[in-house]
C-alpha cells in the first residue's frame, strides 16, 4: 500500500518536543523484525518509513551507531526513536514519531527470520474494552499527558507564567 496522500506538512518529533523533523514526502513503510529494531525500538519489531528531504526543524537527536553500517537517533532528552540512517539519500524516520502515523502504512516485513515466535498470533489477543475494568478505567482517565502535541509549536515547552 503506498503511503497516504496529503498536502498537509510531513512532520514529526520526540515526546518531549526538544526535537523536531520535516519530510518533504514519504516513500516505502516497514516493519522489521531484526533483533537491533526490537532492542532500538523496546519492542516488537521496528516501524520505519523512508524519509525524502529530510529537516530537523528543532533540536537535533542524538546518534548510536549500533552496527558497522547504520547509525540510530533518538531524543536525547527522552529517549524517542526516530530515525535509522544507513548513509543513503534518505533516512528512514520511526512511523511512530510522524504526527500522522497514518500518512505511513506498512507495506512489507523485513527480516522475518528475527520475528518472535508469538508475533503473529498478536492480533487473536483479547481485547480489554472501556467499561471492563473500573480501576483501569479510573486510572487512564486521571493522566494528564506532558506529551508533545501532533503538530509543529513555535515554542516547547510551553510558557507556564
Amino acid at each position: 500500500m503506498p503511503p497516504a496522500e496529503t498536502n498537509a506538512p510531513i512532520t514529526g518529533g520526540c515526546q518531549c518536543g526538544a526535537v523536531r523533523f520535516s519530510a518533504e514526502r514519504l516513500g516505502r513503510a516497514s516493519i522489521c523484525h531484526c533483533r537491533m529494531c526490537q532492542k532500538a525500538f523496546g519492542g516488537f519489531f521496528g516501524p520505519l518509513v523512508t524519509g525524502f528531504g529530510v529537516v530537523w526543524t528543532r533540536g537535533e537527536p542524538g546518534w548510536f551507531r549500533s552496527s558497522n553500517k547504520v547509525r540510530r537517533g533518538f531524543c536525547a532528552d527522552c529517549g524517542t526513536p526516530l530515525a535509522y540512517d544507513f548513509g543513503a539519500t534518505a533516512i528512514e524516520l520511526a512511523i511512530g514519531a510522524l504526527d500522522n502515523p497514518e500518512l505511513a502504512p506498512p507495506a512489507i516485513q523485513v527480516n522475518p527470520e528475527h520475528k518472535l515466535s508469538y508475533f503473529d498470533a498478536l492480533m487473536s489477543l483479547p481485547t480489554r474494552q472501556p467499561g471492563e475494568a473500573q480501576q483501569a478505567d479510573d486510572f487512564l482517565a486521571g493522566i494528564v499527558s506532558h506529551q508533545h502535541p501532533d503538530h509543529d509549536t513555535s515554542t516547547w515547552p510551553p510558557r507556564t507564567e
